[in-house]
Order: structure tokens, then C-alpha cells, then sequence
């Protein structure tokens, strides 16, 4: 079965299937194995979220297993996407203007939660419709920070 799963704003499909062997060695932290190299990580919950720590590497991860959410559309989006906060954090810095051209992949705030600062990218690329985001401000997880066109 197949997951998807929000890495750093980043959506993944995940087999579970071809998923390394990990074993839970205390509360919150696992130690896997993959491709012959051994791993330990630290997983602490936030906000329906997860803060993963692989090796000194912190990743925002969401997982969701497709039967139980909304049918997802295939092909072109069309219209305007609304680029929102993973977690509640702190406004750190603002990297596009109403009117910016954006790819897909592209930074657009930079937020502040639990000591780490996280770029949030926009899954696509189109114009920068509107900016709510402000330096400074506190966000909570969900908030919409940019809102892009098509």
C-alpha cells in the first residue's frame, strides 16, 4: 500500500512495502536499517505533524494513508492555491512580493517552530496573488501565508 506523506512541504508516495526494517529501541526514537547503513531517528509529534531527526537532519513529515482521505484530482490545478503553514511558528522572513512569478518547488516564507527555521515552498508554479504572511507574526499550523495563481 502506498501513503503519501508531506516531507518539508514536499509531497512523497510512500510504499510501505519497501520501507527499511525499524524497530522502536525506546519511546520516540527508532533505529533502520537501509541499504546496509544503519540510522537512528528521533520523532516527536506536533500539531498532526511529526518533527523526524535522521542523523542530525530535522524534517516536518505528514503522513496520510489515501483510503481514508479525500480523493486526490489528477492532472493540471487550475485556479488559486493557498500555500499554508505546516505547524504554528514564527514569520522569519518573506521571500516573494504580490505579483512574483513562482516555480514550482520555490521558497516563499521562511517560519520559525520549535527552534528550527523551515522554508515553505510552493507545490507549483504560477503568480503570487496575495502575501498574508508578516514578518514577525505568529502563524498557526494551516494559516495561509501566500496564495498563488495559476
Amino acid at each position: 500500500m502506498k501513503w503519501h506523506v508531506m516531507v518539508d512541504a514536499r509531497m512523497v508516495e510512500v510504499d510501505l512495502a519497501a520501507l527499511p526494517d525499524i524497530e522502536e529501541v525506546e519511546p520516540g526514537v527508532y533505529s533502520a536499517i537501509a541499504e546496509g547503513r544503519s540510522y537512528l531517528l528521533r520523532v516527536a509529534h506536533v500539531n498532526n505533524a511529526h518533527v523526524v531527526d535522521v542523523d542530525g537532519e530535522r524534517l516536518i513529515v505528514d503522513a496520510s494513508d489515501p483510503h481514508r482521505s479525500a480523493p486526490r484530482r489528477r492532472g493540471v490545478r487550475e485556479g488559486r492555491l493557498d500555500v499554508t503553514a505546516a505547524m504554528p511558528g514564527k514569520v522569519i522572513r518573506v521571500l516573494v512580493s504580490e505579483g512574483d512569478r513562482v516555480e514550482a518547488g520555490q521558497g516563499v516564507v521562511v517560519v520559525e517552530a520549535m527552534k528550527m527555521q523551515n522554508e515553505v515552498k510552493t507545490p507549483r508554479a504560477g503568480r503570487v496573488a496575495s502575501v498574508r504572511a508578516v514578518v514577525g507574526a505568529t502563524a498557526a499550523g494551516g494559516d495561509i501565508l501566500v496564495s498563488i495563481d495559476q
